[in-house]
C-alpha cells in the first residue's frame, strides 16, 4: 500500500493535474478517503484506467470540470458548457433546425462525436437515437453531476471503441445527502446595430430589427434532488427529477441573421425558390428531357408576362428557427446496498423525455423535377404562349419543359416535430475478494425511441397533378385545386394547403453491456520499487442494434425539401472483449526518481461484423523530484464501423458548398471545368445554386474496414511555488484507413485540377451542367475508407491560488494551441491533403490555431464573485479573398475569414441563509456577435450565437 505521506503528495500533485478546470477545486473532490493519517487508503477508480488508486495520478491528461463550473455557467444545456472548453469542438446543440436531431453531442478535437466516447461514473453511456450511436447527454441531469473529467489521448484499450480522440466522464453525486431544489431561468439580449449587415439589408430591401432585442430566448428549469441512507446506513439512495423547457427564437430576432448572405457575406443572397415564383424553360428534348442548352431563366411581371428572372430571390433567414424550443423531463436514481465488504450491489436508473421542434423556411418547387406542360393549358395566359412561341418556335398542340421555383409562402413553414424517449438501466455488484482485490460484475441495458414528424412540406405527386390543369389528373383528383403558379400573384393559402405532405420516421437504438472486472496488486514489486505491481483482468460484451422506419413518403423522397428519399435502415453487431491492464512501479525513492511507474494496457476484442482486433497502450510516469512529473504515453486504438456507416442506404441529399465551375465568371479555366464534365458551350452558362446547396449520393458501405489510430502524448506537469502549477501536454493524434466521405468540395477541387479519375468519377452534371437542378446532378460522396488525418497540439494549464483581504482567490487558465488539423482525402493523392488548422472554409470547419479559458474566482464567504475571459483566434478563410476593408462592427474581416474572438462573463453568487443560495450572472457581457461567413461555411457553434446571455438560479438545500 502506498505510504501516507506519498498519498499527501499525491493528492496535492491532483490538483495540480486538474488545473486546466475552469474554477478553483479542492483535493476533497478527487480522492475522498485519503486523508493523511488515516489507517487505510480508499483507493477509486480515475478516468483513463480501471486500476484503483488513491489520486487522480494518470498518464494521461485529464481536464476536470466541476458541479460549480456548471452552475456558474448558468447554462441549462451541458453540452453548451462544455463546448466552451478549448478541446472540444461544438457539435449537436439546441441551435440547429435544418436537418436537426435533437441530440446533444460532444466532440473531441473535432474528430467527429463517433471518435468521443462518453461514459457515466466510467460506463458508456447508451446511444442517443441515431445510427452512428453517439450518445445524446441532454439526457444527463445536471444538478447531479459532481464533476466531469475530460482525457485526451485515446483510451480504447481501457474502454474500447469509439475513444480514438478521448473520453469524457460524467462523474455522478451518488453519496448526495438532503434535499435540494435548484430553480433556474435565462434569456438572451442583444443590441442590433450592425451597420455593415444592416447596409446590405437596405440594399436588398429586407427589413431587420433595430435597438435592443430585449429578453428572448428564455428558458426555466427545475431540478430536485433527494438522498439519504437507509437500513441503517448499509445502503444509500439518490434521486432526481427535472423539469426544463427552451422558449424559440428566429432568426429574425437578430439583424445579422436577418439575411441569407451570398457566399462570400458580401450582399444578401437568397434562393430561387421565390415568392414571385422562377423558371427555367425550354422546348422539350426527343426523350421529353430539358434542353439546358437553349433555355431562358424567368419570372412573373405584374402583369404575368415572362420577364428576366435575374435577382429575384426568397430571403429564407428570418423564419428558420435560430434556437429550436425544446421541453424535457428526466427522473432517475442511483442505489447502492452494502451486504458486507464483499458485496455491494448496485444500480443506476435514468430516463428521459425530450420534445422539440426544428423549423425551417417555407416548403418550396426546389426546381426538383422537369414538368412537361401543354402550351393549351388554361394555367397560362396568352401573353405567355406569345412568349414560348416567339422563343422557342411552339405552338397549339404542343409541350414545354419547365423546372419551377417557387416558395411555399401561402403554406407556412415546415417543421420536424422531434420526440426521445430514453432509459438506462444498470444492476451490478462490487466488493473486495480479499485485501488487495477487488471485483466489478455489472449488466447494463440502454435504449432510445426517436419520433420524427415532418410537416408542411410540398408533396411531389400533388404539384404534378395540380399543375396538369389542362388534363384530366388535376379534375379526377378529390380535392385537387389547379396551382396557379403561373399567374402574378395567384397562389392562394386555398390552393397551397392540400398540396403539402407530412412524413413520418421512427428509430430504435438498443444496447446491452455485460462487464465484469477485478483489480488489485500481484503481491510483488519490481527491484527498485517498494509499491506491488496492480493490474486488471476484465471481460465485456456488447451488442448494438439500430432500426430506422420509415414511411412511403420518406422511402420514396416524396417530400421536395428533403433533397431526396431517407431509406428505412436496420442493423447491428455484436463484440465480445478481453482486457487487461498493468501498472508497475519500477522506481521508487531515489535520486533523480522518486517515483518511476509504467503502465500498460491490452484489449482483444472480436467484432461479429469486421472480425478480430487489437489495441493497446503504454504510458510512463515519471517524478523525478517533489512536485514535477513527466508524463508520457502512446495508445493505438481501433475503431469499428457503427451501423450507420455500414448499412445506410445510398440515396440523393444536399450538401451545402460552392461550384467552382457555375456561374458567368467560373474559378476554374474551361480545360479545368472540362474535368468535372463541363462542355465548352456550357462553360460560363452553368447557374450556381442561389442558396448555396447541391445535390450529393450518400451511404453506408458494408466492405468498410475499421480505422487504425495512433495516439501520442508527452507532458510536463510542475508546482513552480506553493500557489502556482501548471501542465503542459503535446499530443497527436494520427488515424489511417479513415471511414468517411471525400468532401465534395475536395472532390470538385481535385477533379479541375488534376483530372485525377479518382475524383472525377464521382462527378455527375446534368445535361445542363447543373449539380442542383432537378436529380440528375450530384457528387458521389459515400463512406469509404479514406487516406489518413493527422491531428497535432499542445494543451496548456495553470493555477494561482492567493489571498485577498484573508479570502481565496483563484486563477486557472486552460489554453489548447491547434498545431496541424491535417486531412488526406485519398490514398496516393498527396497534392490533395489540406490543413485546416487556423482555417474556415467549405470544407473546414472554423479551427482557431489558439483557444483559451480563463476563470477568475474571489470567494468572500457568503458573497463570492466569478469572471472569465473564453478567447478564440482568428482563422483564415481561404475559399476567397474580399476586401478585407470591408469589416463589420466586432472587426472580422467579413469574407477573408473570423476575426479573433473575446468573451467576458461575470457571475455573483450569495449565500441568504444556510439553505438559501443565490446566483446572478451575464455571459458575454460586452455582447459580441457571430461572425459574418456566408452560407458556404459553418460559423462555428463554440460561438457566441445569441449576444448577451443572463442567467439567475435560487438553491434550496436542507
Amino acid at each position: 500500500m502506498y505510504s501516507n505521506s506519498k498519498i499527501a503528495k499525491a493528492v496535492r500533485l491532483a490538483v495540480m493535474f486538474g488545473a486546466g478546470a475552469t474554477a478553483a477545486m479542492t483535493t476533497t473532490s478527487f480522492a475522498a478517503g485519503a486523508e493523511e493519517g488515516a489507517d487505510k487508503i480508499e483507493k477509486i477508480q480515475v478516468t483513463g484506467s480501471r486500476i484503483k488508486r488513491a489520486d487522480m495520478e494518470t498518464s494521461s491528461p485529464i481536464q476536470v470540470t466541476s458541479a460549480e463550473d456548471i452552475e456558474v455557467s448558468g447554462f441549462t444545456r451541458v453540452e453548451d458548457m462544455l463546448n466552451t472548453l478549448p478541446q472540444i469542438e461544438a457539435s449537436s446543440t439546441a441551435f440547429e433546425a435544418n436537418g436537426a436531431t435533437g441530440r446533444g453531442g460532444l466532440d473531441l478535437r473535432g474528430l467527429g462525436q463517433q471518435r468521443t466516447l462518453v461514459l457515466i461514473n466510467g460506463r458508456r453511456m447508451q446511444p442517443g437515437g441515431g445510427s452512428s450511436g453517439s450518445a445524446d447527454i441532454n439526457s444527463i441531469p445536471g444538478a447531479l453531476v459532481q464533476r466531469v473529467e475530460v482525457m485526451t489521448g485515446g483510451g480504447a484499450s481501457v474502454y474500447g471503441a469509439d475513444a480514438v480522440a478521448g473520453v469524457v466522464n460524467f462523474i455522478m453525486n451518488d453519496d448526495f445527502e438532503g434535499f435540494k431544489l435548484d430553480v433556474n431561468a435565462g434569456a438572451y439580449q442583444h443590441n442590433n446595430n450592425n451597420g455593415y449587415i444592416q447596409g446590405l439589408m437596405d440594399t436588398a430591401g429586407f427589413e431587420y430589427p433595430e435597438g435592443s432585442s430585449g429578453l428572448d430566448g428564455e428558458n426555466f428549469g427545475l431540478e430536485l434532488t433527494i438522498g439519504g441512507d437507509f437500513a441503517d446506513g448499509k445502503g444509500h439512495a439518490v434521486a432526481y427529477a427535472t423539469w426544463k423547457r427552451n422558449n424559440e427564437l428566429k432568426y429574425e430576432a437578430r439583424d445579422y441573421t436577418s439575411c441569407a448572405l451570398n457566399g462570400t457575406a458580401s450582399a444578401c443572397g437568397g434562393s430561387g425558390n421565390a415568392v414571385n415564383p422562377n423558371f427555367y424553360l425550354s422546348k422539350p428534348l426527343a426523350n421529353g428531357g430539358f434542353d439546358w442548352d437553349n433555355s431562358t431563366y424567368q419570372t412573373l411581371d405584374s402583369n404575368s408576362n415572362f420577364t428576366s428572372a435575374a435577382g429575384n430571390v426568397y430571403n429564407y433567414n428570418p423564419v428558420n428557427h435560430f434556437m429550436r424550443p425544446d421541453e424535457k423531463i428526466a427522473i432517475g436514481s442511483f442505489v447502492d446496498y452494502e451486504i458486507n465488504d464483499h458485496a455491494r450491489p448496485y444500480m443506476e436508473f435514468m430516463y428521459m423525455r425530450d420534445q422539440t421542434t426544428g423549423q425551417i423556411a417555407e416548403s418550396g418547387t426546389f426546381f426538383n423535377e422537369n414538368y412537361l406542360i401543354d402550351y393549351d393549358s388554361p394555367l397560362l395566359s396568352d401573353g405567355q404562349r406569345g412568349y414560348l412561341t416567339d422563343t422557342f418556335g411552339i405552338g397549339s398542340g404542343d409541350q414545354f419543359a419547365t423546372y419551377i421555383g417557387k416558395r411555399n409562402v401561402e403554406g407556412g413553414a415546415r417543421a420536424n416535430l422531434i420526440q426521445h424517449d430514453s432509459f438506462r438501466i444498470v444492476l451490478g455488484s462490487e466488493g473486495e475478494i480479499n485485501d488487495t482485490w477487488s471485483y466489478d460484475v455489472s449488466m447494463q441495458v440502454g435504449s432510445t425511441t426517436v419520433d420524427n414528424v415532418y410537416i408542411n412540406d410540398f408533396f411531389a405527386p400533388r404539384i404534378t397533378t395540380a399543375l396538369s390543369a389542362s388534363g384530366e389528373s388535376c379534375a379526377a383528383t378529390a380535392d385537387c385545386i389547379p396551382y396557379e403558379v403561373f399567374t402574378y400573384q395567384g397562389v392562394t393559402s386555398e390552393q397551397a394547403k392540400p398540396l403539402t405532405g407530412t412524413a413520418s420516421m421512427v428509430e430504435l437504438s438498443d444496447q446491452f453491456i455485460f462487464s465484469a472486472f477485478v483489480t488489485g496488486e500481484l503481491g510483488f514489486t519490481m527491484p527498485g520499487a517498494d509499491t506491488p505491481v496492480a493490474a486488471v483482468f476484465g471481460t465485456e460484451y456488447r451488442k448494438e442494434e439500430y432500426e430506422r422506419i420509415v414511411d412511403e413518403v420518406y422511402d420514396k423522397g416524396l417530400l421536395l425539401g428533403q433533397g431526396g428519399p431517407t431509406k428505412g435502415l436496420v442493423g447491428g453487431y455484436s463484440v465480445k472483449e478481453l482486457y487487461t491492464e498493468f501498472s508497475v512501479p519500477l522506481l521508487e525513492g531515489v535520486e533523480f526518481a522518486e517515483l518511476l511507474v509504467a503502465e500498460l494496457g491490452f484489449r482483444y476484442s472480436d467484432y461479429d461484423s469486421i472480425g478480430a482486433h487489437e489495441t493497446y497502450k503504454v504510458a510512463l510516469d515519471w517524478t523525478p523530484v517533489d512536485d514535477w512529473k513527466v508524463r508520457a504515453s502512446y495508445n493505438r486504438a481501433v475503431r469499428a464501423p457503427n451501423i450507420g456507416e455500414l448499412y445506410a442506404s445510398q440515396a440523393l441529399g444536399l450538401w451545402s458548398g460552392d461550384d467552382p465551375c457555375a456561374g458567368a465568371n467560373p474559378s476554374y479555366s474551361a480545360a479545368q471545368c472540362a474535368n468535372t464534365g463541363v462542355s465548352g458551350s456550357q462553360y460560363g452558362n452553368v447557374v450556381p445554386s442561389p442558396a448555396g446547396q447541391y445535390n450529393g449520393f450518400f451511404g453506408g458501405n458494408p466492405d468498410l474496414q475499421p480505422e487504425i489510430a495512433d495516439t501520442y502524448t508527452l507532458g510536463l506537469v510542475g508546482q513552480i511555488t506553493d500557489e502556482i502549477d501548471f501542465s503542459l501536454d503535446y499530443w497527436t493524434i494520427e488515424i489511417e484507413e479513415v471511414i468517411g466521405t471525400v468532401s465534395e468540395d475536395v472532390t470538385l477541387s481535385q477533379c479541375a485540377e488534376t483530372g485525377n479519375a479518382a475524383f472525377c468519377d464521382n462527378i455527375n452534371r446534368n445535361n445542363g451542367g447543373s449539380l442542383w437542378a432537378g436529380t440528375q446532378g450530384f457528387i458521389t460522396a459515400t463512406n469509404l475508407n479514406l487516406a489518413s488525418r493527422k491531428w497535432e497540439g499542445v494543451d496548456i494549464s495553470g493555477s494561482y491560488n492567493t489571498e485577498i483581504n484573508g479570502h481565496p482567490l483563484s486563477v486557472t487558465s486552460m489554453t489548447t494551441y491547434m498545431m496541424t488539423k491535417e486531412f488526406e482525402p485519398l490514398p496516393g493523392t498527396p497534392e490533395a491533403i489540406y490543413d485546416c488548422a487556423g482555417t474556415v472554409s467549405a470544407k473546414c470547419f472554423p479551427q482557431p490555431e489558439w483557444r483559451h479559458v480563463v476563470n477568475v474566482n474571489y470567494d468572500m464567504g457568503d458573497l463570492g464573485f466569478n469572471a472569465k475571459i473564453r478567447y478564440m483566434g482568428a482563422v483564415d478563410n481561404g475559399d476567397f479573398d474580399t476586401d478585407p476593408a470591408k469589416a463589420d462592427k466586432n472587426d472580422q474581416l467579413v469574407g477573408t475569414g473570423i476575426g479573433a474572438q473575446t468573451y467576458l462573463d461575470l457571475s455573483a453568487r450569495y449565500t441568504v441563509t444556510e439553505n438559501v443560495t443565490t446566483r446572478l450572472g451575464i455571459n458575454n457581457i460586452l455582447d459580441k456577435e457571430p461572425a459574418l461567413t456566408g452560407n458556404t461555411m459553418d460559423n462555428g457553434a463554440f460561438y457566441d450565437q445569441l449576444g448577451r446571455y443572463i442567467h439567475a438560479s435560487v438553491s434550496l438545500s436542507f
